[in-house]
């Protein structure tokens, strides 16, 4: 890697080396083939082994021609791959689209974290949200407001009706999205192409997500799981007047490099940093590099700053919180000052990734812009490195400045090169400009703010990374009952062994994953616990429409957030024959409410359980065997579920037949399967709605657990929520506000405490 200038005289073997590697090539023929989304280095980059190194005589340095003969395999391939796709970037010229070039810092924001929506207040809070992060890590270009999935599949609410659903409708969204833009942060929406179970929205897809992101003025749409987003969506985006930025989550088709001017970098992380196909092709695409789980962000952060790209500052990953470290959050605030300080640099046509260096481990890109240039570089070793680190052609009048610590450096001169020296910490970064004169006002601000951010070393910020504590919301005991209250049902004290899991579709068994109970010192998805249960009375049926109706009758109850309240209710009043149904449309406040009218409480999930399992620990309320309508509703015969009468008895005998439509007919009456009782006769446990229970918070999200599942269970995808009939199961619904956490199979049933 020891820099050599591109005029210097190499021995004949070397030449003939190099000369070897720069064959000419043939058609789509390349030395350095694309693997995935990375373009790899030549191989006298790669990181040796110490058997490697051994044999060839300890570390060899690249010939500066192995460089070239590299550049210009890799250029033709691009010049060759444009022509071949008949590529055209004119989307990339919309005003509309040219934040996308110096978006360089963008998280996916669940709507669910505390720190955007007070339900309290009542509003959202999009300043906390920003300023947090501006503390943190420096803040950020743009966010990715997310909505749907993990919650989504629980009713037939499709992905835009869950953003309907948010807090203020339509309206308090569009608000929402106004405060960002007011702090300069664009904003993108999530789309889903799997979500093809829940409501039809009525018309094309395509057509559907520009309207609607036009009425909510948004700037972009991600692509969760798409592998690009076809043309059809950009051009329906243009035909409403409102051109959208398209960012894929996976890395599209060569092709599709004209109209998705975004996408996310999913990473192989090597020694050698490697470099992104779709930023070489058109350097003017916006790469957001993400990496959800990884607890260091060191790879993310020294690729993006080599490739001149992005990060994904995810944090809240489906309700599970993986911080970044006040290492890298500082990591992060440096490497954005400069990126966006030098944006116009990081578009440049004439980029040179693996710029030659000095040093071992120390990787640069060469960005020329005019007659300027800047380097980005990151030192990929364990350890600090100082002294020489790149040689420059010299030139008369050329001023060079370390911008990563904010001076001046003195180059020294040898022969035709200018040596330049500063020091690049372990893992850490740096970056150089060249020109001739003086920095202008913009650049001289960059290096006057990287001076004073720059003082300490990253080394001195805690590297520690740590889960957040969650706490169970309290649920007051009721006034003791000597007897049973009517409609209730006696549970007695016992010794019970507590077993249960989450069902949550990822996070493996990662701490802060699911809930943490009292006796835990973390979150985690499986918990075991023995304890002694008080006797206490349980009802026997779900809250019905009836029973709600009195509730409101006396009570004259009407919540503050009143979006999607008994949104199946008109005028007041429940549809006909609906009376002995489960009451859903209703949030864990509005059963809360209820319960406190009512003399009663929210059970304790265990409280639920053992209400369900009884003595002997049943998998099922009946027993151990599943009921047949709990099966996959893909083993179902082929008849219409929504009509009673092509129910089989074995089907209905247990619980409701599971419904796989997009519209659902609601809920069975609570008392139609008497046969899926529990041990203690409680009925309509499993199968027919969701039932809340205890809800948890930590400093970013509540959450609350749900039991039973239900018989609402929309097809075609793997990620709506999923079913939880086995008694040592539950789900965790992420909460927002009532508007958004109510549902069509979500219900509730209360407990009184006992004597």
């Amino acid at each position: 890697m020891i820099a050599m200038a591109r005029g210097i005289k190499l021995t004949a073997a070397l030449s003939l080396v190099a000369a070897t590697i720069a064959l000419p090539v043939v058609a789509q023929d390349t030395h350095f083939a694309p693997v995935g989304q990375q373009i790899p280095p030549p191989p006298c980059l790669s990181l040796l082994n110490p058997y490697q190194t051994a044999l060839a005589g300890g570390f060899n340095a690249c010939p500066g021609l192995s460089h070239e003969a590299w550049l210009k395999d890799v250029t033709h391939w691009r010049d060759e791959r444009k022509i071949r796709i008949g590529y055209e970037g004119s989307r990339y010229d919309l005003p509309a689209l040219r934040w996308t070039q110096s978006s360089f810092i963008q998280p996916q924001m669940m709507v669910q974290d505390r720190y955007l929506y007070d339900p309290v207040a009542g509003k959202y809070t999009v300043d906390r949200y920003l300023d947090d992060l501006e503390k943190r890590y420096g803040g950020i270009d743009a966010v990715l407001v997310w909505a749907t999935y993990p919650n989504m599949g629980m009713d037939d609410r499709n992905q835009h009706d869950m953003v309907r659903s948010m807090p203020g409708g339509v309206a308090g969204v569009k608000q929402m999205v106004a405060d960002f833009h007011r702090r300069h942060v664009r904003v993108l929406f999530p789309m889903m192409m799997w979500d093809e179970g829940t409501k039809d929205p009525g018309k094309p897809w395509p057509q559907a997500i520009a309207e609607f992101m036009k009425e909510l003025d948004a700037d972009g749409i991600n692509g969760d799981t798409q592998d690009g987003v076809p043309a059809a969506f950009a051009q329906a985006s243009e035909a409403v007047g409102h051109p959208l930025v398209f960012q894929p989550e996976g890395a599209p088709s060569d092709e599709a490099l004209a109209w998705n001017v975004m996408t996310w970098g999913q990473y192989t992380f090597t020694f050698t940093p490697q470099v992104d196909k779709f930023k070489w092709l058109e350097p003017r695409h916006m790469v957001n590099i993400s990496d959800r789980w990884n607890r260091s962000k060191k790879d993310d952060l020294q690729f993006a700053f080599f490739n001149g790209v992005g990060w994904e500052s995810w944090e809240n990953v489906w309700g599970i919180w993986n911080g970044i470290t006040p290492r890298d959050g500082e990591a992060t605030r440096r490497v954005a000052n400069i990126e966006r300080g030098v944006a116009p640099f990081l578009v440049s046509k004439d980029w040179e990734p693996l710029y030659p260096t000095h040093a071992y481990g120390i990787f640069a890109s060469r960005w020329p812009l005019n007659d300027q240039t800047v380097w980005t570089i990151v030192n990929r070793n364990e350890y600090d490195a100082a002294g020489p680190q790149v040689l420059v052609p010299a030139t008369e009048g050329m001023r060079y400045f370390d911008l990563y610590h904010g001076v001046e450096l003195k180059p020294d001169i040898e022969a035709s090169n200018a040596s330049l020296s500063f020091p690049v910490e372990a893992h850490g970064f740096g970056a150089v400009l060249a020109t001739k004169g003086e920095p202008d006002a913009a650049m001289r601000q960059l290096m006057s703010r990287m001076k004073s951010m720059t003082a300490a070393p990253l080394a001195s910020f805690s590297n520690e990374w740590k889960p957040i504590p969650q706490q169970a919301v309290e649920i007051p005991a009721t006034k003791a009952a000597t007897n049973a209250p009517e409609g209730m049902i006696k549970i007695p004290a016992a010794d019970y062994l507590f077993r249960v899991q989450g069902i949550e579709i990822e996070g493996n068994d990662d701490i802060g994953l699911d809930v943490q109970y009292s006796w835990e010192n973390s979150a985690r998805r499986y918990h075991e616990h023995k304890m002694q249960l008080k006797t206490f009375y349980i009802d026997k049926f779900p809250v019905t429409n009836t029973e709600f109706k009195k509730f409101l009758d006396a009570s004259h109850y009407h919540p503050k957030d009143d979006l999607n309240f008994l949104r199946d209710w008109k005028d007041g009043n429940f549809p006909d024959g609906w009376g002995s149904k489960p009451v859903t449309w209703v949030s864990i406040e509005d059963a809360r409410a209820y319960a406190k009218w009512a003399g009663k409480r929210l059970p304790h999930e265990w409280e639920w359980q053992y209400a369900a399992q009884g003595k002997d620990g049943n998998v099922y309320p009946w027993g151990n065997a599943p009921a047949a309508a709990a099966v996959s509703v893909l083993t179902l015969p082929q008849t219409n579920p929504a009509n009673p009468a092509a129910r089989t008895a074995e089907q209905t005998a247990l619980v409701p037949a599971a419904y796989p439509g997009r519209t659902p007919p609601g809920p069975d009456n609570v008392d139609a399967h008497p046969s899926g009782a529990s041990p203690f006769g409680v009925l309509d446990m499993v199968g027919n709605v969701w039932q809340w229970t205890d809800e948890y918070v930590d400093e970013h999200t509540r959450a609350a657990i749900l039991r039973g599942g239900s018989y609402y269970q929309p097809q075609g995808s793997v990620w709506y929520f999923p079913q939880a009939y086995r008694n040592d199961t539950h789900g965790k619904l992420l909460l927002m506000a009532p508007s958004y956490d109510r549902s069509g199979t979500l219900g509730f049933r209360c407990v009184v405490d006992a004597q």
